[in-house]
């Protein structure tokens, strides 16, 4: 077992054996938060272009919108990771909820740039506590059997903002414009809030306060404390970093290879993005399901080959239909990793630095895979995009000899 599991308390661990009522709120009210997420970042980018009209926005601070939001995203995920392994799950998603929404319904009432910004910037903030505190309070709340299984459930949540977004925007946005569109995103905030806000810590989060609780700097040094350590973290930095790589690149600049090279309007575009999208949810969904079956590493390397077999064979159609139904096996593979995460920190790590490992390892691998629609940009400009997506492949091969030589199988394992 990896070393940072051994310096945990002698008290035996708890362990959960039934789902129960707390079990679903919990698991509903993570899945919520991180719907949330997908929910508010996609509406502002069908925002962006009544924002700058309205406030006679350059496209460059456009743009700035939805950087300082992610970066506002990985700051709060950062320190509301670790303020939670100090001071409780529920109690911290539940500041992060009231951050998030008090400046999202905020930016309804922004009279220029810089004051949006800001709210935008802290409403982000607000978000990034989400994944990663939401991902630690479903694991704790349920059996070990079925820990993969809810961290999927949890990562679908963002697939289903999305979802919500495409559909809801473009019927609102053209009556109650953008200013109540930031209404709007609201709305999943206090659905978050209302089912959190009876929730009581999980029973091993309350067993671990009983213990000396670790500084917030020493919380972060845990996470590379020694050689084992290191080994782990680099790990899973290097399979969220590739997820995120892979799912960025794709999804920002496919639609336009497709407008461009195959001739597809805007309407056939929106149906290959919504097929894609269907095909990730169902990945991630898989994902959850085999990896309680057969294991974390074998699921991880199952898509892993799936991801590099799909970027190739994509790259290589031509024809639109093809594209439009390979979309959601691209889709799958790319993406259904996203459902396998949350079980596999939450078991490489003790509950003192649960949710920060969860929320600085995938905010590792958000900063680098952010860098994906530019790398491939950059590389379909100097060449085609079809060689961009055929080196895109080979990311996963780095991916896979990550699983087989970091990452430590704790299928079963007990939370300590």
């Amino acid at each position: 077992m990896e070393s940072i599991r051994n310096n945990e308390p002698s008290t035996p661990p708890i362990q959960k054996l039934t789902v129960d009522k707390y079990s679903w709120k919990a698991m509903l009210g993570s899945a919520v938060g991180y719907a949330m997420d997908g929910f508010d970042l996609l509406i502002l980018g069908f925002m962006l272009n009544a924002i700058a009209s309205d406030l006679s926005l350059s496209t460059a601070q456009s743009g700035a919108l939805v950087t300082w939001t992610l970066v506002g995203a990985v700051i709060g995920g950062i320190v509301f990771g670790a303020l939670s392994d100090r001071f409780g799950r529920v109690r911290l998603l539940t500041w992060t909820i009231i951050m998030f929404a008090v400046f999202t319904g905020l930016c309804a009432f922004a009279q220029g740039y810089w004051d949006l910004l800001i709210y935008r910037t802290l409403a982000g903030v607000g978000l990034g506590g989400e994944f990663g505190i939401g991902m630690a309070l479903a694991a704790e709340a349920w059996p070990s059997k079925y820990r993969s299984r809810v961290s999927s459930y949890v990562a679908l949540g963002w697939q289903v903002g999305v979802l919500l977004a495409a559909v809801l925007t473009p019927l609102l946005l053209p009556t109650i414009g953008w200013r109540g569109m930031f209404l709007v995103g609201v709305i999943p905030a206090l659905i978050a809030w209302f089912i959190r806000h009876r929730l009581h810590e999980p029973d091993v989060f309350t067993q671990s306060q009983k213990s000396p609780k670790p500084s917030l700097s020493t919380s972060f040094k845990l996470l590379i404390k020694d050689k084992d350590t290191i080994k782990i973290s680099t790990g899973i930095a290097i399979l969220t970093s590739v997820q995120n790589f892979g799912y960025y690149g794709i999804m920002i600049w496919m639609p336009s290879f497709l407008a461009k090279q195959l001739g597809f309007g805007l309407t056939r575009s929106a149906v290959w993005t919504s097929v894609t999208i269907l095909g990730m949810m169902f990945g991630i969904w898989v994902f959850g399901q085999l990896a309680d079956r057969i294991g974390r590493k074998p699921s991880f390397i199952v898509f892993q080959i799936g991801a590099a077999v799909m970027v190739m064979v994509y790259s290589q159609l031509t024809d639109p239909y093809t594209m439009l139904w390979a979309g959601a096996l691209l889709g799958m593979f790319v993406n259904g990793m996203l459902g396998g995460y949350g079980a596999l920190i939450s078991e490489s790590y003790p509950t003192e630095v649960r949710a920060t490992a969860q929320n600085v390892l995938f905010n590792i691998g958000r900063a680098i895979g952010g860098l994906g629609p530019m790398v491939i940009g950059a590389i379909a400009t100097l060449y085609s995009f079809q060689y961009a997506i055929i080196l895109l492949a080979g990311i996963y091969i780095i991916d896979m000899i990550a699983t087989i030589f970091l990452v430590k199988e704790l299928k079963g394992s007990e939370l300590q």
